[in-house]
């Protein structure tokens, strides 16, 4: 039976009603996008500044829409750094801690790391988002089982053998080697899958995100998008994050922060075709499209 509804913490969101709006805080000082909360200026701040600027953007958030924050620390750019677990840890806990104490919103903790994971949740993080599906840290999922909260499982194939980095459109995936898009995206989330279950982790718990972004082609992008309704048959939920993303600039041309349009075209295709999630950084502009978008695919009949 697939699930009908994520419950967590208190909180609880019923799959298939609306779309979600999940706001991004990159606690990073070199997101590909360029909102970075720790670049520039605030990168100048003191330690209580830079957390009050963070709030207001999350407040801002939540004004606007959002239904769940999702807190970050390393970037997951092409050609970006690996950050340590205690440096992460050391970003995103303060601001999970001020976020749940302060908002009413559901907070997801964006790492593959279990250690940072277990102080997230401690701080009161309600969800995992893992970017490499238990493929990279699978204590993760007895963590997520043992705490019975969700989890959104990832499809990546990052590598930077196929990375690709130019100076006004950033960092984008060529030659990624598939047989079958489509059918090897969904054999390994549910390799994934399988992880979580070995560990205890149950099906009401399991978020997919097929991975736009994540070692695709611009053309593989394009197509996974196309085709979010064959992730959604395996039975679970689905997220997409397709926001700003290299696939929308090598496509139309333009730098991370000329991708407006683009990211509200592949947000409303997203949706068509059965996403439960959205993951955006504008998020007053796009949760207009998802209610748009909603009011046309959703109608009470």
């Amino acid at each position: 039976m697939k699930p009908s509804m994520l419950r967590v913490k208190g909180k609880s969101l019923a799959w298939g009603e609306r779309t979600f709006v999940m706001g991004i805080l990159n606690i990073t000082p070199d997101s590909f996008s360029g909102d970075g909360l720790l670049a520039g200026e605030v990168e100048k701040m003191g330690e209580g500044d830079r957390l009050a600027r963070i709030q207001e953007q999350a407040r801002d958030f939540v004004a606007s829409g959002a239904d769940i924050l999702d807190v970050g620390g390393e970037s997951t750019r092409p050609g970006s750094s690996p950050v340590s677990a205690a440096e992460e840890i050391e970003r995103v806990v303060p601001v999970i801690r001020a976020l749940a104490r302060e908002l009413d919103a559901l907070i997801s903790v964006d790492t593959y790391k279990a250690e940072v994971a277990a102080e997230a949740l401690k701080a009161g993080a309600h969800i995992v988002n893992d970017v490499w599906g238990l493929k990279a840290d699978p204590q993760l999922a007895s963590l997520v089982a043992a705490d019975r909260v969700p989890m959104i499982l990832m499809h990546n194939r990052s590598s930077w053998a196929h990375a690709e980095l130019k100076e006004r459109l950033g960092g984008r995936y060529v030659g990624v080697p598939y047989e079958d898009l489509l059918e090897d995206v969904k054999r390994e989330l549910l390799e994934s899958v399988k992880l979580a279950h070995q560990s205890g982790v149950s099906d009401e718990q399991i978020i997919l995100d097929p991975g736009i972004g994540f070692g695709k082609t611009v053309e593989q992008n394009l197509e996974l998008l196309d085709r979010t309704n064959e992730i959604r048959e395996l039975g679970y939920p689905v997220l997409v994050g397709p926001s700003r993303k290299s696939f929308i600039g090598y496509t139309l041309n333009l730098p991370p922060d000329q991708r407006l349009e683009g990211t509200a075209a592949a947000v409303a295709v997203a949706i068509v075709r059965g996403a439960d999630i959205v993951r955006v950084h504008d998020v007053e502009f796009m949760s207009r499209v998802v209610r748009m978008t909603d009011a046309i695919v959703r109608r009470k009949t």
